[in-house]
């Protein structure tokens, strides 16, 4: 592989990181995100041409603050992981010595606060009350089912095969695609009863939560941006709050085992994560959980 000249453009210099070992190293589902945000960056217009076609010697940090201003349209989110992945493959390159300088990381960011949104127990049970009751939206069910009951990414479980499962014994073997933790639960009987009924209808493919209707004589999995159009269709047609997100399930299911006095290790086993502080973004204070807490204390006011 040729490693490019320090006047390379940045096209060149994506197309360099997209072709290393390091960003092999990745796993499938975050070199689907790399790629397709990489892309996304480098076709971004800053002063009348395309940020790709820009030699890197020539590359200011007012041509990418132009940039992260165009992308912050789509949201802040978007917009930092833009910068996180040209940042990615622009050190990369340093790594080489094709250029010393790094402008990506002078560009200054918008913070994000963080999500607290968690689904109460009613909002999930009408949730996959309505999404049951429609053929068209059972693999999102389940998939909301799967998410809620586990505690697990939805971008895990848009792509569960059924090898994965276990319907006799009810349990789930996994391996997270974004840390590659190994993780074994098992399934609730309710959960197992759905998937059991799953199984009879597409059991023939390999997908637990396919898209109903066939693509081009194939079952595949939803993309994301299908998931959150039919998540907001059910929701709306549950007469939910449109707030809601799919990815409000693990802190939701994170949130609910902490009420419940589970421990931080034992979340974990659940979770995937590999220190406490990667679970503490999933971390929702709550007055039952503050209630429960207190009343741990034995302290009683008549007493004082």
């Amino acid at each position: 592989m040729n490693i490019p000249k320090g006047n390379a453009k940045l096209s060149e210099i994506v197309e360099f990181f997209l072709l290393s070992s390091a960003f092999r190293r990745l796993s499938s589902a975050s070199q689907r995100d790399y790629e397709s945000h990489l892309m996304s960056v480098i076709n971004t217009e800053v002063e009348g041409k395309d940020l790709g076609d820009y030699r890197c010697s020539k590359l200011k940090v007012r041509h990418l603050t132009q940039a992260y201003d165009e992308w912050l349209l789509t949201g802040v989110r978007t917009a930092n992981y833009r910068k996180s992945v040209l940042s990615a493959a622009w050190k990369h390159a340093m790594r080489h010595d094709v250029m010393i300088n790094n402008p990506v990381a002078l560009v200054k960011t918008v913070s994000q606060p963080p999500r607290r949104t968690v689904w109460t127990r009613e909002q999930v049970q009408t949730f996959l009350e309505t999404a049951y009751s429609d053929f068209r939206w059972r693999s999102i069910g389940l998939i909301v089912h799967m998410a809620y009951d586990w505690g697990q990414r939805v971008g895990d479980m848009r792509v569960i095969t059924w090898d994965k499962l276990d319907l006799t014994e009810c349990r789930m073997d996994l391996t997270q695609s974004k840390r590659n933790a190994e993780i074994h639960l098992p399934i609730s009987q309710g959960l197992c009863n759905m998937l059991r009924q799953q199984k009879e209808d597409f059991g023939y493919q390999e997908y637990v939560a396919p898209r109903v209707k066939p693509r081009a004589g194939a079952y595949t999995p939803y993309d994301k941006v299908e998931i959150s159009i039919l998540i907001n269709e059910i929701l709306e047609e549950a007469n939910l709050p449109l707030e809601l997100t799919a990815m409000d399930l693990r802190r939701t299911a994170v949130t609910e085992m902490m009420e419940g006095g589970v421990d931080l290790a034992n979340i974990m086993q659940v979770t995937g994560h590999k220190n406490i502080a990667s679970v503490k973004p999933y971390m929702v204070n709550t007055l039952s959980g503050a209630t429960k807490a207190l009343a741990a204390r034995g302290n009683d006011d008549d007493e004082l």
